[in-house]
C-alpha cells in the first residue's frame, strides 16, 4: 500500500486454514477488498473459494475448521478471532451457497430474521428498502419460502443479508442452479446495491464469465492458493483464464470435455 493510501476495508493476510486439525485447505491466501469494491474469487469446485469466505465470516468453527496462520482484518479490526455473531455485528454478512432459506417461514419473515442482531427502530424502513430492490419479493411477501422459485429464494437470501445493514456481502456461488436470465437479474440488482448503498462485495463464483463482467478486480484460486490476480478485464483477457475458465481458445469455444482432458499447461503452475 502506497504512503497515504486508504487501507482496504477487508484484508486477508497470508492465511492458512486447517480442518479437523490435520487437513490443510488454504495455503497462504491473501486478498484485499476496498471500501465499496466488487471483487471476484474464481476457481473450480474445491479450489478453496467457499473456505476463504467462511474464514472471513468465521463460519469455519461450525465445520471444525480454523485459521491457523495469518490474520483477517476488517475496517481496522482483526476479526478472525471473533465469534461469527460478532463478525456480523461488525458488518460482514455471508450469503451461503444453496440459498438456505427457512422454508416453513414466509418470505417476509425470512427477511426479518436478517435483522435479529439489531435493536434499532429502522427495521421496517429497511424492509421497504429490500422490497425496493427486489419488487418480486414484495409480491411474494406472504408466500412460504419453500414454495417460491430458486431465483426468488436467492433474492430472499440476499435481501435477508441486506436487512443487517452490511458493509460487505460475501456471496458464495449465487448463480448455482439458476437460469441465465435470472442470474443476470440478480447480478444487476447486486450491482445496483453496490452503487447506491456502497456495499462492498466479495463474490466466489465458478461462472467466471459473469463474475468477471460484474467485478472490478479478481483473484484466481487453485488447490487452496491464489495463483493469479489483477483487474477483472485483464484477467478476462489472460490466455490461460480464457481457456481453462471461460472455455475459449484462439479457434473459438472448447467443449467441457476438451477442457477437462486438455494437457494442463497453465503458466502459473510452471
Amino acid at each position: 500500500m502506497t504512503e497515504g493510501a486508504k487501507p482496504p476495508l477487508l484484508r486477508v493476510n497470508n492465511i492458512e486454514v486447517i480442518y479437523e486439525h490435520v487437513i490443510l485447505v488454504l495455503k497462504g491466501v491473501s486478498l484485499d477488498v476496498p471500501e465499496g469494491g466488487v471483487i471476484a474469487l474464481l476457481g473450480a469446485n474445491g479450489a478453496g473459494k467457499s473456505t476463504t469466505l467462511k474464514a472471513v465470516s468465521n463460519l469455519l468453527r461450525a465445520e471444525r475448521g480454523e485459521v491457523t496462520k495469518g490474520a483477517i482484518e476488517f475496517d481496522g479490526k482483526r476479526i478472525d478471532r471473533m465469534h461469527a455473531a460478532e463478525v456480523v455485528k461488525n458488518g460482514v454478512i455471508q450469503v451461503m451457497e444453496g440459498r438456505r432459506v427457512f422454508e416453513h417461514l414466509t418470505v417476509e419473515d425470512n427477511l426479518l430474521t436478517g435483522a435479529y442482531t439489531r435493536s434499532d427502530k429502522g427495521v421496517k424502513e429497511d424492509l421497504e428498502r429490500v422490497y425496493h430492490y427486489f419488487p418480486r419479493l414484495k409480491q411474494r411477501r406472504d408466500a412460504k419460502a419453500g414454495y417460491i422459485s430458486g431465483g426468488e429464494q436467492q433474492m430472499v437470501a440476499i435481501g435477508r443479508a441486506l436487512m443487517s445493514r452490511p458493509k460487505i456481502m460475501l456471496l458464495d456461488e449465487p448463480s448455482m442452479g439458476l437460469a441465465p436470465l435470472l442470474v443476470e437479474e440478480i447480478f444487476n440488482i447486486v450491482s445496483k446495491l453496490n452503487r447506491e448503498e456502497n456495499v462492498a462485495v466479495l463474490l466466489a463464483e465458478q461462472n467466471a464469465a459473469m463474475a468477471l463482467d460484474f467485478a472490478r478486480y479478481a483473484y484466481v484460486m487453485e488447490n487452496g492458493r491464489v495463483v493469479l490476480d489483477g483487474e477483472a478485464q485483464v484477467i478476462a483477457g489472460n490466455e490461460d483464464v480464457r481457456e481453462f475458465y471461460l472455455g475459449l481458445t484462439e479457434i473459438g469455444k472448447k467443449s467441457y470435455r476438451d477442457v477437462k482432458h486438455y494437457k494442463r499447461r497453465k503458466r502459473w503452475l510452471a
